[in-house]
This record gives structure tokens, sequence and C-alpha cells, in this order.
């Protein structure tokens, strides 16, 4: 979309970063409308009550900071938690998961300040243009969108640090270190920049939520989180807000180095993308649930919740958190954690981490059934007709 006169009013998802700051001034000139700035408070930890007088001063009529935190852990992260949702087997979502919340809340401040468009600072290359879009085709399609990315000439980092210069506008990116960060609650992302050769080892220094692995602590840590139909209620028999057990989570196994992942990933645009990432809390929690639900789950039930697992991962990574099919898997998710109540206890220890135990008051595990001594509830004899049975179809035949 380009061309002055067509919109009026846009709220823009705003961060004060170096990307956000320059599409602010930019909206203003290129399509001379007034802009309302939007930060959602995720848990990025950056100093945010200065953030209206920094739009308002980059030329905004209005800035909206909105604090959702609880939301984006209750309603984001804890049901990917429930899901088992990790992309590519490696990625636990954390830039993913929190997009669609972003963009809910956007829609709302851009209805109630009285905007006719929504732009995001996305860039053209990557998966949350995707996802802030889908969100708002399905929320509010009346909206017109704005991704300046795909529409101006400003082709690099390096041509938005220009602009700014050449605007005043005060940013914290540098030409020096100008690989792309990513915080919430859930994570903190690096990419771009000096990670783009896949074959260069991250720097020590770049990391924030964990310490090294070598420099962690010498002695291990152990941590109890307990379940209630799959979602996390108390660390170490203190129950806490979802918000709350998180951020200490994130502490605590942040302190052991837990939580890094080095991954090279299928964005949905069709790219192959390095990105570095730091999940100390949701690396426990995802650790921790399946432990409890190892003795609460049905067999069958958790096959079919982990056939779905890798789809649930791939509809939250591709931004259809707002669609008929992520409702269908999520539907199918929950009851499948009816049961998943208990405690599991697990070892944090150098970078790793060790389930060293779990329990619960609705165990499907019988001890009677599982002993290697001597029992009176299973006749192993009955073993010789199910094999055989299993065996019927396997005999090779001459061909």
């Amino acid at each position: 979309m380009s061309g002055k006169g067509s919109v009026s009013r846009v709220c823009l998802a705003y961060s004060g970063g170096l990307d956000t700051s320059v599409i602010l001034r930019w909206l203003i000139e290129h399509h001379g409308c007034e802009v309302v700035a939007y930060c959602a408070d995720v848990g990025q930890e950056e100093e945010l009550s200065g953030l209206p007088d920094k739009a308002k001063a980059t030329g905004a009529v209005d800035c909206v900071v909105r604090d959702l935190r609880e939301e984006f852990v209750r309603d984001y992260v804890y049901p990917s938690v429930r899901g088992n949702a990790v992309y590519e087997g490696t990625y636990l979502l954390g830039t993913a998961l929190a997009r669609p919340l972003i963009a809910k809340h956007q829609i709302d401040v851009a209805r109630e300040t009285g905007c006719d468009a929504v732009a995001h600072g996305a860039t053209g290359k990557g998966n949350d243009q995707v996802r802030f879009e889908l969100a708002y085709r399905a929320l509010a399609p009346e909206l017109a969108v704005i991704a300046p990315w795909r529409d101006w000439d400003l082709r690099s980092r390096t041509d938005c640090m220009a602009y700014a210069q050449k605007h005043g506008i005060p940013v914290t990116a540098t030409v020096k270190k100008p690989y792309s960060i990513d915080r919430n609650l859930l994570h903190i992302s690096f990419e771009g920049g000096i990670l783009e050769d896949p074959w260069r080892a991250p720097e020590e220094a770049m990391f924030v939520m964990t310490v090294s692995p070598e420099d962690a602590p010498d002695a291990p840590a152990e941590v109890v989180i307990s379940f209630e139909r799959g979602t996390p209620v108390a660390l170490d028999g203190e129950s806490l807000g979802a918000a709350a057990l998180l951020t200490r989570l994130n502490r605590i196994a942040g302190a052991h180095g837990v939580g890094r992942v080095d991954m090279v990933e299928n964005r949905f645009v069709g790219i192959k993308s390095r990105g570095v990432y730091e999940t100390p809390g949701g690396t426990v929690l995802h650790a921790a649930h399946r432990a409890v639900e190892s003795i609460t789950l049905d067999r069958e039930v958790m096959h079919e919740r982990d056939r779905l697992a890798p789809r649930f991962a791939e509809l939250i990574y591709n931004g259809f958190w707002f669609s008929p099919e992520m409702d269908f898997v999520r539907a199918a998710i929950e009851r499948s954690q009816e049961n998943v109540t208990g405690e599991a206890r697990i070892r944090l220890f150098k970078g790793g981490l060790q389930v060293t135990g779990r329990r619960s008051p609705v165990s499907l595990y019988d001890a009677e059934l599982s002993t290697f001594e001597e029992d009176t509830t299973y006749d192993q004899s009955d073993a010789t007709g199910f094999i055989r049975l299993q065996g019927l179809r396997l005999p090779r035949r001459e061909r």
C-alpha cells in the first residue's frame, strides 16, 4: 500500500527501536497521516515509561502502552506447553507466540483511537509479516495494512540508521552490532548480522538470559513444578501466577545455563534462517510437562496428541493462531490434558536438565504391573499369543 492521502490515521506496532522509529517518521512523511504508536509489554524488560515521550517526539499523536505479560504466558505460552509445540524439533516459538497477542491488542487500540489502518515493522523476508497480517485479516479485515519494508526504498538496517541520523531520531543499534534482537517473557532471539554465517559461533557476550554452561554453578539445583490439567500452577510448592512463575523459572534455569539453542530453521516464506535463542524457563516447563504426562496420560491419547504437536507448532510458527484449523487442533489438545495433574522434579546442571521424579494423585502408573519382581496381576504367558498375532503379517515371501 502506498501513496499520500489513502489513510488518515495509522496504528503502528512500535517498540522504540531502530526500525519502528524510522517507520513512524516515514509514515507521516510518505502517507501524510497521523500515527498512533502502540507498544505491547510482553516482558521485553526494556524501560517503557519514556516510550510515549519518545514516540511523540518522533511525531506520533499518541502512544498507548499495554501490559500483556500475564495474558501472554497464560493464554499463549501455556497452551504451547500443553500441546508440546516445538517447531522443527528445536524451537520453542517465543517470537511466534507473542505476535498474535500483539496484533490482537493493536487492533483494539486502532479501533479505540479511530485508526483506519495498522502498520508493523516486519521485513518482507521474515515470518512476522505473515503472523501480523494473518491476525489482522482474521480479526479486522476492514483495516488497511501498511508494511513499510515492502514499500519503501530503504533496503537495510544500515539505510535505516542513516535515515534516523538524518532526521535526528535517537536509536541504539549500530553498524558494528546490527543483529536483530527480540525478547519477551518466554525467550530472547538473535538473528541477522554476524549470525548470518551458520558456521560462526555466537559470541558469549551476546547472551542475556543465560550464563555460559562453563560458568554455571558447580552444584546442581532442583526445582519442582506442579501442574493442573496440563497448566503450570506452582514452583517449589508456591502457587504463582503465570507471568510470575515463568519469570522466576527463567532466573533459576538461566543461572544454570539452561535453554540455549542455535539452529537453522525453515521460514514460512521459503528461506532458511539461522537463529540463536535463549528459553530457560520454557525449556524446563516443556520437560516437566512431559514428565507429568508420562504417568497421567493414556498411551493412545498421548500418541494422538503427539501426532498433532508438529502441526500445532507449524500453525503457530506460520501465523495461523486465529484460524479454524487452529481451533480444531487446540480443542483436541485441551481435551487431552484433563488428567495431566501432578508434579515433576527437574535437576539443572551446567546447561543440561534431567527429570529426577514425577508423581500424581491421578497417576496411571501401576507398580504392581510394572515390577520385575514376582507378581500376581500379570500372566507373562499371555504375551506368547500377543506376539504371535502381532507377527502374522511379517514373514517375508519370495518375490
